[in-house]
């Protein structure tokens, strides 16, 4: 048992490809060093995670056909289910957030987000009608023929949630009104780009979208005022054209704004970035210390790199002064898709 002043990490992973569901770790502030304390069964393919603000419950996706998402009070150093899973109607949600009282998620398989109620209590609602469904498609033959929703988040203002959706390469932005996603503006990114995931600086005026159909990263300028992404400079994450496959997918910027972070699958390298101005100066690439590192999350000064085909969480110390990460460290964690910090 630890303490309740002891920062954790919450790991999703792919049950159906043998990954225990979700599992408590410990954090050492000082090393960044990651110790299980615990695992969590019982919800099919728990592959991405958000904590509640408040520390105090953690909800999950359910990554399958039939999606839906759960709620878990984080009890020391376990965790347990608090309701039964929601459905989500919509198939294989691969991201959540929460936004005004919600929780939303990105439905991949049917290219929809959708609105989650989440209680006084922090359980969950049924969703009732909040279900935002995207139209369109893409260039890409085997990607892209319809909608793909691979991630939704609020942005720094509060105001706006904002999805990405690799299969009609554009960016939606929506307003939540009386519980529902009404859309306020879409945004189109270069046809065939793939768009996967955005990242915020932490000036709340630029974001980064990481794109998995051609590895690079679209600098972008952020309005919140009138809800607007504009996009500006599209930078490789990859110092030559890569041998192989080679698909983006975590994308991360630093605290302080001067440096971000990419993984690519495939090549399963991590890439760090010069933030200058508008521009991204790419630094160099390190391995990812795996296989297949789909997300990518940073925390204290320190990348976590969840490798899902190696089942590894790997993490490294990035140098203040240069921005390259340092291997530090690993953890055995079967068919790992994601690492949050509560």
């Amino acid at each position: 048992m630890v303490d309740g002043s002891t920062r954790r990490a919450f790991i999703g992973s792919f049950t159906a490809a043998g990954g225990p569901g979700i599992v408590t770790a410990a954090v050492a502030p000082d090393t960044g060093a990651l110790t299980c304390l615990s695992s969590t069964a019982g919800l099919s393919d728990p592959s991405y995670l958000a904590v509640a603000p408040d520390g105090e419950t953690l909800y999950a996706v359910s990554e399958t056909t039939r999606g839906a998402v759960a709620a878990y009070r984080v009890k020391g150093d376990r965790l347990e289910q608090a309701g039964p899973p929601v459905p989500v109607d919509g198939g294989g949600p691969t991201h959540l957030s929460l936004f005004a009282g919600h929780v939303l998620t990105a439905n991949y398989g049917s290219g929809s987000v959708t609105a989650v109620p989440v209680r006084a209590d922090g359980t969950l609602a049924p969703a009732a009608s909040g279900v935002l469904r995207h139209t369109g498609s893409g260039p890409h033959v085997h990607r892209q023929q319809g909608p793909h929703a691979h991630q939704v988040q609020p942005d720094p203002s509060g105001r706006w949630a904002v999805s990405v959706d690799l299969g009609t390469d554009s960016v939606r932005v929506c307003a939540l009104r009386h519980g529902r996603l009404e859309l306020h503006r879409e945004i189109a990114l270069r046809p065939g780009s793939g768009p996967r995931h955005l990242a915020f600086h932490p000036d709340g005026e630029r974001a980064y979208v990481v794109n998995e159909l051609t590895p690079t990263v679209t600098a972008c300028r952020w309005d919140a005022a009138a809800g607007s992404l504009q996009p500006l400079t599209e930078t490789r994450v990859l110092p030559a054209a890569p041998a192989g496959d080679a698909y983006p997918s975590g994308i991360a910027v630093s605290p302080d704004g001067r440096f971000l972070w990419t993984a690519t699958r495939g090549e399963d390298v991590l890439s760090a970035f010069a933030v200058e101005g508008e521009r991204l100066r790419l630094l160099g690439t390190v391995p990812c210390g795996g296989r297949w590192p789909r997300a990518l999350t940073e925390h204290a000064g320190f990348l976590y790199a969840a490798n899902e085909h190696s089942g590894r969480v790997v993490w490294f110390a990035v140098d203040p002064a240069t921005g390259l990460p340092h291997r530090r460290g690993s953890l055995e964690v079967p068919a790992a898709s994601c690492v949050v910090f509560g």
